[in-house]
């Protein structure tokens, strides 16, 4: 997160290979962008903040909902231990583009959701979809 939102801050990385195979854009919560004192994002786990938590998340099952395909995320961490409570998910939208923007800052914002572009979140359903294969999110600063 401590990258900007137009920039590529989304690796999908292959452990067993030492390498990236996807990277793109995923925009943070709305609530996150109060910034603290020094001008940083501002992270929260409390229900109603609209911020982005850090932390490791397991992905759980895929469903459609109100933002279309998206995935249940269940926190790992005491940082993020609300996620599924606060219906936490990955998700795309339309307003975040597929590739790094020069002038597009903030690109967009979630309710503290990572929300990626439709096309980034179809490429990853391969990989997000094979039970066989646990796959991390981890949001770090």
């Amino acid at each position: 997160m401590s990258q900007p939102s137009n920039q590529n801050r989304l690796f999908l990385y292959d452990l067993a290979k030492d390498s990236i195979i996807k990277t793109g854009l995923v925009s943070h919560g709305t609530g996150s962008e109060k910034r603290d004192k020094n001008g940083n994002l501002v992270f929260s786990n409390v229900d109603g903040s609209l911020c982005t938590s850090l932390g490791r998340y397991k992905i759980g099952a895929a469903y459609k909902g109100m933002w279309g395909y998206s995935y249940r995320l269940y926190g790992l961490d005491s940082s993020n231990s609300n996620a599924f409570k606060r219906a936490v998910v990955m998700h795309s939208h339309a307003c975040v583009p597929d590739s790094p923007q020069t002038n597009n800052y903030p690109i967009c914002f979630s309710y503290g959701c990572p929300m990626l572009s439709p096309s980034t979140l179809t490429f990853l359903r391969k990989y997000l979809d094979k039970p066989d294969k646990p796959v991390l999110l981890w949001i770090y600063n």
